[in-house]
């Protein structure tokens, strides 16, 4: 979610004289949450509005990504990453090395244990894990130096595979907060209710989503369709430059899954990046990636393109010799 940080790690950085709290998840770290007011616009019978001006970033573009573009900047570049779990000091990661430029998808794939959960939580600033050595470079930037929040508002995106609930904080009041802090980082006006509403409204239909749902608490009695698109909504609403999508294939039939990579696929541009955490190859049926990489024991050993997936489905990893 990134949004429960961007806060799903996104959570946004504290704005002047709003209290925090923190909530605990077992599957998701502390997520500090300004507290804002709460309009709570309720959505019944509404016109569509007109379009606001109120981009902030690549995702507005209609441009697609095909992996060939001209600008090969790197925007993430991680060099020799080591990690260990913070409570048993147990390594997990054992020097991984990615680059990833603008404008490139790339998915990682590995046995359970190899250390792709542990590496996308590391890029986030999740708690329970140490980096113990290496470094990464998010935009020219020294990422880990960063707070969780501040890597959120830098652009920084990940879904997680079991979104959390937020018991009393609606769609809406939690989208807007988490938008208007991207703003103000981005030296942005805040957007209003109305202005935020008619800035949303159309991602709605890119979802597959109705309005009822920005009336709905954060996850609270959603189906698993139904959070992994509004893990996507909330990719779609921050714009994230770097979205790190983790096993959002999970617990998806056909056709939701069909709906979830039709939203991610509008979103991708020749400036923004994803790297998809999967096990599966039918994800990438439907998003097709620049590279793929195979993790195993901490280290990406393989790196190439989408017929690694169908060696993978074929003959397993087996088929996949070591670096």
């Amino acid at each position: 979610m990134a949004l429960v940080w961007q806060i799903q790690c996104t959570a946004s950085p504290p704005l002047p004289s709003l209290p925090f709290f923190k909530r605990k998840s077992s599957s998701s770290p502390s997520l500090p949450l300004p507290l804002t007011r709460s309009f709570r616009l309720r959505f019944t019978h509404v016109p569509s509005p007109r379009p606001v001006a109120a981009s902030i970033s690549s995702v507005e573009s209609p441009t697609s990504v095909d992996g060939l573009g001209n600008n090969k900047t790197p925007l993430l570049e991680v060099k020799g990453l080591t990690a260990v779990i913070a409570e048993t000091k147990q390594e997990i990661l054992k020097g991984v090395d990615l680059v990833v430029n603008h404008g490139e998808i790339h998915a990682i794939m590995g046995k359970n244990g190899s250390g792709k959960s542990t590496f996308s939580k590391v890029l986030v600033g999740h708690p329970d894990y140490e980096v113990t050595g290496g470094s990464v470079v998010f935009k020219g930037e020294n990422l880990l130096d960063m707070e969780p929040e501040e890597r959120s508002l830098a652009g920084l995106f990940m879904s997680f595979q079991s979104p959390v609930e937020i018991p009393g904080v609606n769609n809406i009041d939690f989208l807007h907060m988490a938008y208007n802090a991207r703003r103000k980082k981005l030296g942005q006006p805040e957007l209003g209710p109305l202005e935020f509403y008619a800035y949303i409204y159309p991602k709605l239909d890119l979802v597959n989503m109705k309005t009822d749902f920005l009336n709905r608490n954060v996850n609270e009695g959603f189906s698993g369709g139904e959070r992994k698109r509004n893990e996507i909504l909330q990719l779609a609403v921050l714009g994230a430059d770097f979205a790190i999508l983790d096993e959002i294939d999970s617990g998806l039939d056909v056709d939701a899954l069909r709906d979830v990579a039709k939203a991610v696929n509008g979103l991708l541009t020749l400036k923004n990046s994803v790297l998809m955490i999967t096990h599966y190859r039918r994800l990438l049926e439907f998003i097709k990636p620049t590279f793929i990489h195979i993790m195993e024991d901490g280290r990406i050993i393989k790196t190439g393109d989408s017929s690694l997936a169908q060696i993978l489905e074929e003959k397993g990893y087996n088929a996949i010799p070591s670096a």
